[in-house]
C-alpha cells in the first residue's frame, strides 16, 4: 500500500505511531509555517511597493499623490540627472523625440542597417551612447522623406514621385536599426508598451510620418501604415497636399484649401478611428484649427514652438494654444517643443536658455499638463548651445529647475504628459471601433487612375 493510507490502518502495538514524537513535529511543522507566511507576507509588501513607484514614474504627474522617494540634491544639474533618471525623456527624433536617424541612415549609409554603427560614435546628433548619457527612455523614429518638387506631382498632386515607395523604405531601417540593437531598443506601438519598455531600462521606439504628402493622396495607405506600426502622421510637410495646407516654413505661404480639403476632413476621421495621432507641426494656422474642432481625440505637435517668443510660421500662435486644454470647448493636446535654432530665436542667438523660453511661454498660456518635448535632432543642419545633441537633455532640465519647475511637472514635460494624449487617443479610438464605426473609403476626386463612381 502507499504512504498516504498506512497512517489509517490498525497495526500491532510496535507499528502504533508515537503521538507524542508527532505533537513535537507539528509544532515545528507550524513554526516553520508561520515563518514562510511572514516571509511572503513581507515580500509581496515590497513587491508591492516596486510596483507602485514604477506606476508612479510611468503614469505621469497628473496621478501622482505624495512625493516620490528620496529629494532631488539641490544644485540642478544633479537634480536634473537623478529626476532623468526615474523620468527618463520621451522624444522625437528625424528618424526624429522626434529623430530623423532615418535620413541619416538613408543619405549617409544607403539605408544598409549592417553598417550602421549605431553604437558608436555617429556623425550628427543621435547615437546609443548619447542616448544613454541624455537618460532617452523612448523616441519617435521619423520616417520622412521630402516633398517631391511641385513640378513632379503636378498641380493636383496626381504624379507619382515615388513618396509611399520611400517612407516603406525608411520604415524598412527604422524598424531594422531597431531590431539589430535588441538590448538597447525595444519596438512599441502602444502607450502601455512605452511603459513595460522603460520599466525594462530600454527605450521605447516608435515610428511616425512626416507629412500627409507621403500618403499618397490615399486614406488606405494610412490604415497600411498604422498595420506597419506608425502611430502619428503630421497632416503636412512644407507644402500643402491633397489632404491640407502647409504653413511653409519661416514664411507663411499661400493656402490652396484654406485649411482642410473634404479628403482631409475625412483622413482626420479616420485617424481617429484607428488610433494614429494627429500631428499638427508644419500645418496651417487653419489647417490645426480645424483639424482641432474636427477630431474627437486628443493633438499633438510633434516638433514646434511659440510664435510669441519668436515669430516664424512654424511655430504655433497663442490663438491655437488657446484651443488646447480639457476645459469646456478645448482638446487635450501636447506641444512638443523644437530645438530647430530658426524657430527658437534670431540668428545666432537660440540656446538652451531660449528653449526653455518657448517651454515656459506653451506652459504659461494652456498649463504645463500640455508640453513636451521635441528636439528634431538628426533633422536639423545645427542646434542650439547647450544642447547639441542628445545627451544634452539635462541642461534643460536644470534650467526649468533653476525657474522653479518641479519634478512632477517635469516628469510630465519629458513623457507623462506625451503618454496622457497618446493613451486618450488610443481610448478613442475603441471606443469608435466598438460602437461599429465604419472605415472611410473616400477616394480623393482628382485620380485619373481610379473609375468615376456610377451607379448600377
Amino acid at each position: 500500500m502507499s504512504g498516504e493510507t498506512e497512517p489509517l490502518i490498525q497495526g500491532n502495538p510496535s507499528e502504533q505511531r508515537n503521538y507524542a514524537h508527532d505533537d513535537v513535529e507539528n509544532d515545528a511543522a507550524q513554526q516553520q509555517s508561520r515563518a514562510i507566511r511572514i516571509r511572503t507576507i513581507i515580500w509581496s509588501i515590497l513587491g508591492l511597493v516596486f510596483i507602485v513607484g514604477i506606476i508612479t514614474v510611468l503614469v505621469g504627474p497628473e496621478h501622482y499623490d505624495s512625493g516620490w522617494p528620496g529629494t532631488l540634491p539641490k544644485d540642478p544639474d544633479l537634480a536634473a540627472q537623478k529626476l532623468l533618471a526615474m523620468a527618463p525623456v520621451i522624444k522625437r527624433f528625424v528618424t526624429h523625440i522626434y529623430s530623423d536617424l532615418p535620413v541619416v541612415a538613408r543619405y549617409g549609409w544607403r539605408n544598409n542597417v549592417s553598417d550602421i554603427p549605431l553604437d558608436g560614435k555617429m556623425p550628427m546628433h543621435v547615437d546609443i551612447p548619447r542616448l544613454r548619457e541624455g537618460k532617452v527612455g523612448g523616441f519617435f523614429w521619423s520616417v520622412y522623406v521630402g516633398c517631391a518638387e511641385r513640378s513632379a506631382e503636378g498641380k493636383d498632386f496626381t504624379h507619382a514621385t515615388w513618396r509611399v515607395r520611400d517612407t516603406l523604405e525608411q520604415i524598412d531601417v527604422a524598424k531594422g536599426l531597431i531590431a539589430k540593437y535588441p538590448e538597447t531598443f525595444q519596438y512599441v506601438v502602444s502607450s502601455a508598451g512605452v511603459k513595460e519598455s522603460i520599466a525594462q531600462g530600454k527605450i521605447a521606439s516608435l515610428l511616425g510620418v512626416e507629412g500627409g504628402h507621403q500618403l499618397g493622396n490615399s486614406i488606405a495607405v494610412l490604415r497600411q501604415y498604422y498595420e506597419l506600426g506608425v502611430r502619428y502622421v503630421t497632416l503636412t510637410h512644407t507644402c500643402h497636399n491633397a489632404f491640407a495646407d502647409s504653413c511653409g516654413y519661416l514664411v507663411t505661404i499661400p493656402p490652396l484649401h484654406y485649411g482642410l480639403s473634404s479628403l482631409g476632413f475625412r483622413l482626420i476621421e479616420e485617424m481617429n478611428r484607428i488610433g494614429m495621432l494627429i500631428d499638427l507641426s508644419h500645418t496651417s494656422d487653419l489647417t490645426a484649427t480645424q483639424a482641432i474642432m474636427h477630431s474627437k481625440a486628443p493633438v499633438i505637435w510633434s516638433h514646434s514652438a511659440a510664435r510669441a517668443v519668436h515669430d516664424v510660421a512654424r511655430n504655433v500662435p497663442d490663438e491655437v494654444l488657446g484651443m488646447i486644454g480639457t476645459d469646456e470647448g478645448q482638446k487635450d493636446g501636447v506641444i512638443m517643443v523644437s530645438f530647430t535654432p530658426d524657430f527658437i530665436a534670431p540668428e545666432g542667438e537660440a540656446d538652451v536658455q531660449r528653449v526653455a523660453d518657448h517651454v515656459e511661454h506653451i506652459a504659461k498660456v494652456i498649463g504645463k499638463k500640455h508640453v513636451g518635448i521635441g528636439s528634431d535632432y538628426d533633422g536639423i543642419p545645427s542646434t542650439p548651445r547647450g544642447l547639441e545633441d542628445v545627451s544634452k537633455y539635462p541642461n534643460l532640465i536644470a534650467e526649468l529647475l533653476r525657474r522653479g519647475w518641479d519634478k512632477y511637472e517635469l516628469a510630465g514635460l519629458t513623457g507623462g504628459n506625451f503618454l496622457r494624449v497618446f493613451a486618450a487617443v488610443e481610448e478613442v479610438a475603441r471606443s469608435l471601433q466598438e460602437v461599429g464605426t465604419p472605415p472611410a473609403y473616400d477616394v480623393y476626386e482628382k485620380r485619373e487612375d481610379m473609375p468615376i463612381r456610377r451607379e448600377l
